[in-house]
């Protein structure tokens, strides 16, 4: 069982930017972790990297 999420309520952001207290769930959809971001500067729920473009996409 899948739940769907309105499109209106997801927000996308660069994995640099700070976390802000609005920010709601924080999802990174990236086969790559962000270069000189440590997993506590990131503040993420879930690292969803499988879901993410291919090698092949990315170039």
């Amino acid at each position: 069982m899948s739940t769907r999420i309105p499109a209106s309520h997801v927000k996308l952001k660069r994995a640099y930017d700070a976390p802000l207290l609005d920010d709601g769930k924080r999802i990174l959809v990236d086969r790559l972790w962000p270069r000189g971001v440590s997993k506590a500067e990131a503040a993420l729920e879930q690292w969803m990297k499988e879901i993410a473009p291919s090698t092949e996409l990315r170039k």
